[in-house]
């Protein structure tokens, strides 16, 4: 069933008022449901991280069941790959707005390209929804904005997915981050501290995840909505590298490699510093001009915050000279596989407290109405970092002041433009 905009708004601010949260969470007697039971799942975009092994799954404690793609080869061969793995006859639409009103779905598992991701999770809280969103969170800085209100108005509980600041082997570091986090809330290497995200982090890949210029126009495939897929965004004619793996590249749908691994590598610096409320007040940006369509490469990108600390990223044809710490203070330096400047380091954080626990278990999460370790306040700060750099990237210009209270450009106006971009046809947030 193809479901009309108008209406499909009208129904979901009558279910902001009435349905704060789906019927698998608190069962029909409003009461919560018991750790063992199952949740159900839905999949907007099939056709990349959508379908990998690790979101791909249905088990005992949380069933997909159902998925939602504009392209119908994606679709069809997701549904069959669910028959094979799962014997689940998993629903399909082609409107992630039936997807969303279905009453059957708890969960909204959000793998589309960023320009819909604020758009698909503020309908998704509306609809009484959790929601489970691919990073980078938002495309612009108002649409974080927006998406975390409504998750805050509608009581939803959301989960970005990148995952290194609580789990996994830290980039280029030989550690998870606590033992990091530690040693910076110990203040053994003093403050402020810089930290260098460069090349020999792993920083490098996908870096040339960028557009191409002079695109020619061809004809859209028959199994391709092309006009809800670009949905927002401002109409370009069709070519194959606007879309699918490539779309990165394009600033009216991603942010090329900052913004795809940004998040990835950013989010974690936030956590040991202790800025998941704040942002850096300047951002600098040594970077060659930019394609108004296609996004290009930059060579080096540094966040200042008002307290002195600063996020350095490196980028094409940029290295530093001679071994660059990835954490540096006035009292001390760290360095790849956790090689400190600071002697018996490594004794002195373990005779000091761990950080404090994070809740990791997204399922648990929903069950039990608690926020998620990487939600929809930090995961929107540390969103914010990169597409400071990208409107600066957009814009051309060397240097942004930023005001962290306002989330605006100081003295700007093309800049404030770009927190809130307009949006195609009957499309807002």
């Amino acid at each position: 069933m193809k479901t009309n905009r108008r209406d499909f708004l009208k129904t979901m601010g009558a279910l902001g008022l009435f349905t704060i949260v789906p019927s698998k969470v608190l069962g029909s007697t409003t009461r919560h449901i018991a750790p063992s039971d199952q949740l159900t799942r839905g999949v907007i975009g099939v056709g990349g991280i959508g379908r990998s092994s690790y979101h791909f799954a249905s088990d005992d404690a949380c069933r997909l069941v159902a998925m939602c793609d504009v392209d119908s080869k994606h679709l069809t061969s997701a549904k069959e790959a669910a028959k094979k793995r799962f014997n689940e006859d998993v629903k399909t639409y082609h409107d992630f707005r039936d997807l969303i009103s279905d009453p059957n779905v708890d969960i909204v598992h959000i793998a589309t390209p960023p320009h819909w991701h604020g758009i698909m999770a503020v309908e998704a809280a509306k609809a009484g929804k959790d929601i489970f969103c691919e990073k980078p969170m938002t495309r612009t800085i108002g649409e974080g904005k927006r998406v975390k209100e409504a998750v805050e108005r509608y009581n939803r509980i959301f989960r970005l997915n990148t995952w290194f600041r609580f789990d996994d082997t830290f980039y280029g570091l030989g550690t998870n981050v606590q033992p990091l986090k530690k040693l910076v809330d110990s203040g053994l290497l003093g403050w402020p501290l810089k930290v260098t995200v460069s090349a020999s982090t792993g920083f490098a890949w996908k870096f040339f995840w960028v557009g191409r210029e002079n695109l020619v126009p061809g004809p859209v495939p028959a199994h391709l909505d092309y006009d809800l897929w670009l949905g927002p965004a401002p109409y370009k004619p069709y070519n194959e590298h606007r879309t699918h793996q490539t779309f990165r590249g394009y600033w009216d749908y991603d942010g090329g490699g900052l913004a795809d691994m940004g998040q990835h590598y950013l989010d974690p610096v936030q956590y040991l510093l202790g800025k998941d409320h704040d942002s850096p007040v300047k951002v600098e940006i040594d970077a060659p001009q930019q394609h108004p369509d296609a996004v290009g490469t930059w060579r080096k990108i540094t966040y200042t915050y008002a307290d002195g600390c600063q996020i350095v990223l490196e980028g094409e044809g940029y290295e530093s000279k001679g071994k660059v710490p990835y954490i540096e203070g006035p009292n001390g330096k760290v360095y790849q596989g956790f090689e400190c400047t600071i002697p018996n380091v490594m004794q002195k954080i373990a005779e000091m407290p761990d950080p404090e626990p994070q809740r990791t278990d997204f399922l648990d999460c929903v069950r039990n109405r608690q926020k998620f370790a990487l939600n929809e306040d930090n995961g929107h700060q540390s969103c914010t970092i990169i597409n400071m750099a990208t409107v600066g990237l957009r814009l051309g210009r060397h240097e942004l002041a930023f005001d962290p209270k306002t989330q605006t450009f100081i003295g700007d106006d093309a800049a404030n433009a770009l927190i809130y971009q307009p949006m195609r046809g009957e499309w807002t947030i």
